[in-house]
C-alpha cells in the first residue's frame, strides 16, 4: 500500500547535506534517565540494550524498539528524539546497541552488519518473555536494512506482540549505496565512519589475535574497502560484493508480511534515487507496506519549519505516530 507525502514540508534553508548533518551538529537533544543492561546470546556472547521504563507498567502501555544506524548508538540525534517521543507519551523504550556500538566490547570476533538479523530476532523474542506490550520496530539507515531483512525473512519468528515497523533512509542496495556515498561531499561521511571503524576494527584484531589477517584493514580509505578487508571475512562472506549481494534488504522487502512504513528522501545523499523506484515497484502489490518518499530529507534528515530556530523533525514524529495508529487499532500484523 503506498501513501503520499502527509504533513511534511522540507525546511526550505537547507539541501540535501544540510538537512543530512543538521542533527548531528545542531540538534542538542537530552536523553531522558535510561539504563544500560547485557543481555546473554545463544552465542555465547551478549548484547547490550538501553532501556526506558514507561509510565505505566501495564500489559496495554506501547513499547517501542530503535535499532541504530552505522556506527550510531545513544549519542545519535535521532535516538535521542526517539526517546523523548516515548516518554512524552509514557511509552517505554529499548534500543538494541549492536555488538561494538555499546559501552563494552563484546566477547567473540563477530562485529555487527547491515545483514545481521540474529541479534534483533533474540531481542524481539527476549521482550516477548518479558510482556505481551504491543511493541513497534524502528530501524534507522543501517538499522533500517536490518529490520526489512528480519521482517522479509524471518516473518513467522516475529513475535505476536509486534504491531508494526517503520524503516527510515534505508540503503536498500547496499552496493550501490557504498559507491554512492562517496562521491563528492559525501567523502566527508565516508570518512568520517572510518574514523570510528577502522579504529574499532584494529581493537578487535588486537583482543582476538587469531583475526590478524584482517589487519590490513587499517589500509582501509573506502567503506567498500572496509568492507572486503574486514566485515566480510569476519562474517563468512567471499568479499564485499558478495557481503552486500546477501545483505541488502531490495530484493527481499517485498515479502513482509507485518505492516511497515517505509520512509526515505529522494535526495537522500547515501543512495542514488532510483533505487527508490526499484523498491516501490517491488512492494507495490504487497498491501502491507507503506511507502512514503518525499523528494526532500537527505539521510535521517526530514528537517521542517519554517526557521532553523524553529526546527521540527518529521521523521520521528511520523514512525512514532504511524505506530500509535497501530497500537490503537490494536493491530496484529494485519490491516
Amino acid at each position: 500500500m503506498s501513501s503520499t507525502t502527509r504533513r511534511y514540508t522540507a525546511a526550505w534553508w537547507l539541501g540535501a547535506h544540510s538537512a543530512t548533518i543538521w542533527g548531528r551538529v545542531v540538534r542538542r537533544e537530552p536523553l531522558p534517565a535510561v539504563r544500560i543492561e547485557q543481555w546473554d546470546t545463544p552465542d555465547g556472547d551478549f548484547v547490550e540494550v538501553a532501556r526506558l521504563a514507561p509510565r505505566d507498567h501495564a500489559d496495554t502501555t506501547p513499547r517501542l524498539l530503535l535499532l541504530h544506524g552505522l556506527e550510531g548508538g545513544l549519542h545519535s540525534h535521532y535516538a535521542r528524539g526517539l526517546f523523548r517521543e516515548a516518554a512524552s507519551r509514557g511509552w517505554g523504550m529499548d534500543m538494541l546497541l549492536f555488538r561494538t556500538c555499546g559501552p563494552t566490547p563484546n566477547r567473540l570476533p563477530r562485529s555487527y552488519h547491515s545483514g545481521e538479523t540474529t541479534d534483533t530476532l533474540h531481542v524481539l523474542q527476549t521482550l516477548a518473555t518479558e510482556s505481551s506490550a504491543p511493541l513497534g520496530v524502528i530501524g534507522v539507515s543501517l538499522g533500517g536494512n536490518v529490520l526489512c531483512k528480519v521482517m522479509s525473512e524471518h516473518a513467522r519468528e516475529i513475535p505476536d506482540m509486534v504491531r508494526g515497523a517503520v524503516a527510515v533512509s534505508v540503503p536498500f542496495d547496499l552496493a550501490r549505496a557504498s559507491r554512492w556515498i562517496g562521491r563528492g561531499f559525501g567523502a566527508v561521511y565516508e570518512r568520517a565512519f572510518l574514523r570510528t571503524l577502522i579504529p574499532k576494527a584494529l581493537a578487535k584484531i588486537a583482543r582476538h589475535p587469531e583475526l590478524s589477517p584482517l589487519s590490513t584493514v587499517q589500509t582501509a580509505r573506502t567503506l567498500w574497502e572496509f568492507d572486503d578487508h574486514f566485515t566480510a571475512p569476519l562474517h563468512g562472506f567471499a568479499d564485499a560484493a558478495d557481503y552486500y549481494a546477501r545483505a541488502s534488504s531490495a530484493p527481499v522487502v517485498h515479502r513482509v508480511q507485518h505492516p511497515l512504513l517505509l520512509l526515505s528522501a529522494v535526495n537522500d545523499p547515501f543512495l542514488p534515487a532510483d533505487v527508490l523506484e526499484q523498491v516501490s515497484h517491488s512492494v507495490r502489490d504487497n498491501v502491507y507496506v507503506t511507502t512514503e518518499f518525499p523528494q526532500k530529507g537527505g539521510h535521517v534528515g526530514f528537517v521542517s519549519g519554517v526557521t532553523p530556530w524553529r526546527a521540527e523533525y518529521y521523521g520521528e514524529r511520523r514512525a512514532v505516530e504511524y505506530l500509535a495508529e497501530l497500537f490503537r487499532a490494536g493491530n496484529h500484523g494485519l490491516l
